[in-house]
C-alpha cells in the first residue's frame, strides 16, 4: 500500500506544473494581444466555455 501511495504522489507531482505554465501562457497571450482589462476579464470568462466545446 505504501508503494501505491508512492506512485499516486509522483503522479500528482508531475502535473502541478501545468497549472503555472498555463498561467504564464495566460500572461504572454495578454500582453502579446495588449488587451485592456474588460478584454482580459471577457477572456477569462468565454476561454473555458470555449474549450469546453473544443476539448468535448
Amino acid at each position: 500500500m505504501a508503494e501505491q501511495d508512492k506512485r499516486w504522489y509522483h503522479r500528482r507531482g508531475s502535473s502541478a506544473w501545468i497549472g503555472p505554465i498555463w498561467f504564464i501562457g495566460w500572461l504572454f497571450t495578454v500582453g502579446y494581444a495588449n488587451l485592456v482589462w474588460w478584454q482580459i476579464l471577457l477572456g477569462l470568462v468565454v476561454w473555458p466555455y470555449f474549450l469546453g466545446l473544443a476539448v468535448r
